[in-house]
């Protein structure tokens, strides 16, 4: 570290299983976030005297719905043309070089069609065993925003998704690509997601605030969509067709989420001074 500046040049790799098969920091952090959700939600339960007997159902739903939807949004949302005429790529872990098919590993997750595919997941998890959903998703957004932040984390660990160039006094040097002070986009949306457990956990602790099913997964769309929404301001365009547009896709695409958050948490709300 040099004059605020942080030379980055992690290898991205921790070490290799086989010649072709390398366990990598982002799959480490990707596992370790949703076991920690995973765990948030137990203790939650166990809280409120709940039996825990059909959570490890729910996480098998909520790892699938988020690799499904991750990689298929990143596949549709950023990259279509290239996906669509190699279908097969879209959903297996490879890549066409030459006239053989090589493994690479899914490079590509877009979190908000990994946010979809989780809804579409819960839903699901929902009917089968009937449990009312939005009573589930409120518990579930106070795990869901560690996973989310262990996710940036293995970005960071990747240098990808990074940042726009700093004022080149401060920032972070990510060696691997080039040689320019950036802002460290992961980090910020890292602690940003954090610190929404942190708010959302506190709102549902509360004896003092009377929430409804459905608030407080509402106040969740809100302020995770809005917090990427903003450092998206700071983020390097992920693809060459975002540069014609006055807000990239990851802003575009958050802009739903936090419309829909505002929607339920006022729809509540209602209801809630309806029965009052």
């Amino acid at each position: 570290m040099k004059d605020g500046i942080i030379y980055w040049d992690i290898d991205p790799v921790i070490f290799w299983i086989t010649d072709s098969f390398p366990l990598k920091y982002y799959g480490l952090f990707f596992m370790t976030g949703l076991f920690l959700g995973y765990f948030i939600v137990k203790a939650i339960y166990k809280k409120e005297n709940i039996p825990v007997q059909d959570l490890d159902s729910l996480l098998t739903y909520i790892i699938l719905g988020i690799l499904i939807g991750a990689r298929l949004g990143h596949c549709l949302f950023y990259q279509p043309d290239y996906f669509l005429s190699r279908p097969l790529e879209m959903f297996l872990p490879i890549q066409k070089i030459g006239t053989s098919y090589q493994f690479i590993g899914y490079q590509g997750l877009a979190s908000h069609g990994g946010g979809i595919g989780v809804l579409i997941a819960i839903f699901l998890y929902c009917k089968k065993y009937k449990v009312n959903i939005l009573w589930l998703l409120d518990r579930v957004a106070i795990g869901t925003s560690v996973t989310g932040a262990f996710i940036r984390f293995g970005n960071f660990m990747n240098s990808e998704i990074y940042g726009k160039p700093t004022d080149g006094n401060w920032g972070v040097v990510f060696m691997r690509d080039d040689l320019i002070p950036r802002h460290p986009t992961q980090l910020y949306e890292a602690f940003s997601y954090l610190l929404i457990s942190v708010i959302l956990y506190s709102i549902y602790n509360s004896k003092r605030t009377e929430v409804k099913n459905g608030q407080l997964f509402g106040l969740f769309l809100i302020l995770l969509f809005l917090a990427r929404f903003i450092i998206e301001f700071f983020k390097e365009n992920q693809v060459a067709f975002e540069d014609s547009l006055t807000l990239n896709m990851g802003q575009i695409l958050s802009l739903p989420f936090i419309v829909a958050g505002i929607l339920l948490i006022f729809w509540k709300r209602n209801n809630l001074m309806n029965t009052k």
